[in-house]
């Protein structure tokens, strides 16, 4: 009997623990409606704005945050914490009017009525960098000359009507934030085409179209079956292993087939080639080691210098400088960071230098560098292959 008796208080006190505790709501259901911002003040930026204010004296609130449209029914939205005084907006395309309503939030998610006011942005980097492009005839093809002072991030594309009759085909994408930069299309005959050209930024926003009339100028590869190491006393000759300089023109570009210099070489350094017949130079193509492309030992500054009747003791008298060029990084990354554009562009495509027009022909040249990617520190020096591109006589 005593058991069933514990059994049973057992149950009774099991029974009235169970029972559903009180929920303890963390939401605040209050009425309360958080405070206006007040005194906005409106500083128009490239592209969009900086909207500064006074935040209220609530204790209520939690954030403050701008609703705007960039484009027709693309909405962005702006948020700053009740730490700070200010929202940044960005994303437009053009310097056009914008309304733009501001709200305040309360701790409890409840938004302030609207604040209307009206922005207007300064000129976006999609229009100005536009703005900055020279579209021209370059050896073979066209080429696209920027600026990008902003850094911002965009696409510039280039097409082509071969056909004239409007069909646009785009010939290259460059993804970029560099400040600075060019690229070329080639492999066209010497007879007009329709090029055009126009940027797109990461909201979607297009620049204008610029069309041109343009004819390449003529050219043809060098061919390299008849190229031989010109050896001169005062050359780089310390090679890693079997890494010597006629790796720079045998036809592969792979990290297997490239020339490299002791790391403990000295800075500049350089080499000669006969390229067999004497040519006259429109522009060159430079691989740089593919999978390690913009890194310590791959060129930065270089000379390209030329001569027909080299002296044999290797002194300078007896060349004249060609170009001097500087290696472009497509993402403009700092050192250690190398995006899938810049390995497709210094390690697959190459990357392109152009000669001046009205430079003398020559047979033997010297590739001097000057700078390699990892500056004062780093001696060694690494090239997959080099082209050249222009007339043989």
């Amino acid at each position: 009997m005593n058991n069933i008796k514990l059994i049973i208080g057992i149950l009774i006190i099991l029974s009235t623990g169970c029972q559903e505790a009180g929920r303890i709501d963390f939401i605040d259901d209050s009425p309360a409606i958080p405070m206006q911002v007040t005194d906005i003040e409106i500083e128009s930026t490239p592209g969009g704005a900086i909207i500064s204010y006074n935040l209220p004296d609530d204790p209520n609130l939690l954030s403050v945050k701008a609703l705007y449209e960039i484009q027709p029914s693309v909405f962005r939205e702006a948020k700053s914490s009740y730490y700070n005084n200010s929202l940044e907006l960005i994303g437009y395309g053009d310097t056009l009017t914008h309304p733009v309503k501001i709200y305040s939030v309360g701790k409890n998610n409840k938004e302030s009525e609207p604040i209307h006011i009206d922005i207007k942005p300064l000129a976006p980097p999609v229009q100005t960098v536009f703005n900055s492009i020279n579209l021209s005839s370059t050896f073979g093809g066209a080429n696209v000359a920027f600026e990008n002072e902003s850094k911002a991030k965009l696409r510039i594309f280039l097409m082509v009507d071969s056909t004239g009759t409007g069909q646009w085909t785009t010939l290259r994408t460059l993804y970029t934030e560099a400040e600075l930069g060019n690229f070329s299309v080639r492999g066209f005959e010497t007879e007009e085409y329709k090029f055009a050209v126009y940027v797109k930024d990461r909201w979607n926003n297009n620049s204008d179209t610029m069309i041109v009339d343009l004819t390449p100028l003529y050219e043809e590869m060098i061919p390299k079956d008849i190229w031989k190491l010109h050896q001169l006393p005062n050359d780089n000759v310390s090679y890693v292993e079997t890494l010597t300089v006629d790796k720079v023109f045998d036809g592969l570009v792979s990290k297997g087939s490239c020339f490299a210099t002791m790391s403990n070489s000295a800075i500049p350094q350089w080499f000669s080639i006969d390229l067999g017949t004497e040519v006259i130079l429109s522009r060159m193509v430079e691989h740089q080691r593919p999978g390690y492309t913009y890194n310590r030992s791959a060129v930065k500054s270089f000379e390209i210098w030329g001569s027909n009747d080299p002296a044999s003791d290797g002194s300078w008298d007896s060349w004249f400088l060609l170009g001097s060029f500087d290696s472009f990084k497509p993402s403009g990354q700092p050192l250690g960071t190398t995006t899938p554009e810049d390995e497709t562009y210094a390690g697959v495509n190459g990357e392109e230098f152009e000669f001046e027009a009205g430079i003398e022909p020559v047979r033997y040249i010297r590739f001097k560098t000057t700078e390699t990617w990892g500056g004062g520190s780093v001696g060694q020096v690494v090239i997959s292959e080099i082209t050249f591109w222009g007339k043989a006589l």
